[in-house]
């Protein structure tokens, strides 16, 4: 298993490699998926019901009347906001997932994620306590934005700890068709909802949504209450290798591999832009396309991408993570064209087509491989930490992605031109970091994160 052995203080009796063995818990790739699904489906749920709220929902009703693309402008920030917290919550949440374990640090996420969005649900809105309205929907926003930070991170560090050699890939695939199930569950509680009258839906429809996150935090909760801790941070704690400040090792040690991670990244400014800009282009008074129709294409195909995810995964594990990345990258960068002039020329079929090819087909090559190729960078001490700063720090130009893409964009039938270059260019830069990253779906877990010149098995020493 790698263990790391430290050398023994006077007197003590030696501990060999077998023994520590015996005392580890086993791993549980199954269970350990199935706690990351869960607990991904909670966060992913409750970023696509900001996210359509967003869009659809909070211009009218948190932000005072009057231009209508201000509104819009504003909601999309708030949306942002959210991804500024992540660093924050990347950085203290790994802090403790590093030194007292993954599985306490993601209990604590996966709570705050929920009380989180249940207590927006309870908001009151602009008309009726004016700006206040605002402001609780940003500290709710923040602490959302706190809980993501550290959920996906810890998810996959968990996962990848627990699974067996040569299926890394395919079991760590399994915290982002939590992404894809997320997204099936608030569509398909905001589709009836969508279809309310005007009043109902903005007094007491759109809240529905966010109560019902109650019911997914509990489950989730439950399972992972019963997930064991992984082996190998078992072993660091056993060896007395932890580090007394994770993040500061790891940016000392590692800040190349940290901001590959960052840059990596920007290839889930796609995600943003397809299912919350491109809703609310969609929607607007510039095209006029029904809304139930767009959370519809957005629910089918991203709804398909939880059997292309796993799929993705499966393959990185037999020809590696760069190759299924650079792929992804290419065609969400080149299909991002086709799914805007659809939307453009109000061509149903064409939307459906090219939805299915960036978001089910492309964009699931990179789902289905981040959550693996990014812990994969990191030795166990500092893997928690180094993932969740890199992430996280790259997903803050992702949150504001849909701001960004309202304010590039044009009057006119090819306005949305500057938007998809704007996709491509984030598109093109995210494949430069990951074309010149180390491959890594063959080395043993013990070796990852160790430099190439030091070889393997090394003896690793407390360094403070």
């Amino acid at each position: 298993m790698g263990l790391v052995q430290q050398p023994p203080s006077a007197g003590a009796e030696p501990t060999t490699i077998l023994e520590r063995a015996q005392n580890l818990p086993a791993k549980t790739p199954k269970k350990a998926a199935l706690a990351s699904f869960l607990g991904s489906t909670l966060e992913y749920y409750d970023f696509f019901i900001y996210g359509t709220a967003a869009a659809l929902i909070f211009p009218k009703i948190f932000f005072p009347g009057g231009d209508p693309v201000v509104a819009l402008l504003g909601a999309m920030a708030t949306f942002g906001v959210g991804y500024l917290a992540r660093p924050l919550g990347g950085i203290v949440m790994s802090h403790f997932g590093d030194k007292l374990g993954r599985k306490q640090a993601l209990m604590i996420t996966l709570v705050i994620m929920g009380v989180a969005s249940i207590g927006i649900g309870f908001l009151p809105t602009y008309g009726q306590i004016g700006y206040w309205a605002t402001a609780l929907l940003l500290v709710g926003r923040l602490a959302q934005g706190f809980s993501a930070g550290a959920e996906a991170a810890g998810a996959s560090t968990l996962t990848m700890e627990h699974s067996p050699e040569g299926r890394r890939g395919f079991f760590t695939s399994f915290v982002m068709t939590g992404y894809a199930s997320g997204m099936v569950l608030s569509t398909i509680v905001f589709i009836p909802l969508a279809a309310l009258p005007e009043d109902q839906l903005l007094s007491w429809g759109w809240r529905v949504p966010f109560w019902m996150s109650a019911v997914v935090l509990l489950v989730a909760y439950w399972i992972r209450t019963r997930l064991d801790e992984t082996p190998v941070f078992e072993e660091v704690k056993a060896a007395d290798v932890a580090y007394s400040a994770p993040a500061a090792r790891v940016l000392k040690t590692q800040w190349r591999d940290v901001l590959r991670v960052s840059v990596v990244m920007l290839f889930s400014v796609m995600q943003t832009t397809f299912t919350v800009y491109a809703l609310a282009y969609a929607t607007g008074k510039g095209i006029g396309l029904d809304r139930t129709l767009m959370l519809s294409v957005n629910a089918i195909t991203v709804g398909l991408s939880m059997f292309t995810i796993p799929v993705a995964g499966l393959v990185s594990d037999r020809i590696g993570r760069k190759k299924v990345l650079l792929v992804g990258a290419a065609g969400c960068a080149v299909s991002s064209f086709g799914y805007f002039w659809a939307i453009s020329e109000h061509n149903i079929p064409m939307i459906f087509l090219f939805g299915f090819l960036n978001m089910s087909l492309f964009y699931s090559c990179w789902n289905g491989v981040w959550t693996v190729f990014f812990p994969e960078m990191f030795p166990a001490p500092v893997r928690y930490s180094g993932m969740a700063i890199g992430s996280q720090v790259g997903l803050i130009l992702t949150g504001f992605a849909p701001a960004i893409a309202t304010l590039l964009a044009q009057p006119g039938p090819d306005g949305w031109m500057p938007v998809a270059w704007f996709t491509v260019i984030c598109m093109g830069l995210s494949a430069i970091a990951i074309a010149t990253a180390r491959e890594t779906h063959k080395t043993p877990l013990e070796e990852l994160g160790l430099p190439r010149s030091k070889g393997t098995r090394q003896t690793t020493r407390r360094a403070d």
